[in-house]
């Protein structure tokens, strides 16, 4: 398996244990599939959660942490979410959720599976475009909180991916940046200087 998943922080997995646990939280959370599901509910694939708020021509800013998400598997796949997030008293339960970014990060992270080198998977958020991405770090041993995408990192768009974006398939970080990058510039008005 060339994927080496960083461990997510012991006090995120026990907020997230603690909410599974709970009715009320798994009621409240409004994810019929969660709600429906028959079985236990099993957190798994802990991935950090980076946020890129801004891309530069000269490329990308600094990433920062927003969180941990946990696949939240009943059975033979993945019915929900779970999100943590770093508070000033530590580690919070956030939220759970469904839709069409689970099964588009549990195919990515089975393509990415079958992939000869090694990396350590964590999501990349790009909330100017409303894309999520499957960011593949080519350092395994690095924190999975910290860092920014290296330039042959690969990122891989999850579906749905913005217009004009192939999602589910791989690109390196120094070939997609670009186009990011020209997404998110805005475009001169008309008459006004270039």
């Amino acid at each position: 398996m060339p994927l080496h998943v960083p461990p997510a922080p012991a006090p995120a997995l026990r907020t997230v244990l603690t909410a599974l646990a709970s009715p009320t939280a798994v009621r409240e959370a409004r994810t019929p599939a969660l709600l429906r599901s028959q079985g236990p509910a099993t957190p798994e694939l802990p991935l950090p959660v980076h946020v890129l708020d801004e891309i530069t021509p000269a490329g990308a800013s600094a990433t920062r942490l927003a969180g941990w998400r946990f696949l939240i598997r009943c059975g033979e796949r993945a019915v929900a979410a779970a999100e943590t997030r770093l508070t000033p008293d530590g580690w919070a339960f956030s939220h759970f959720f469904e839709g069409p970014y689970i099964a588009a990060t549990e195919r990515a992270l089975r393509q990415a599976d079958t992939m000869t080198q090694h990396y350590q998977p964590r999501l990349l958020s790009v909330p100017a475009l409303y894309m999520l991405t499957l960011w593949l770090h080519g350092d395994c041993g690095a924190d999975g909180a910290t860092g920014h995408p290296a330039a042959t990192d690969l990122l891989v768009p999850l579906a749905p991916a913005p217009p004009g974006i192939a999602a589910h398939r791989p690109h390196r970080v120094a070939e997609l940046l670009p186009v990011l990058t020209h997404r998110v510039t805005p475009a001169p008005l008309l008459g006004s200087p270039a």
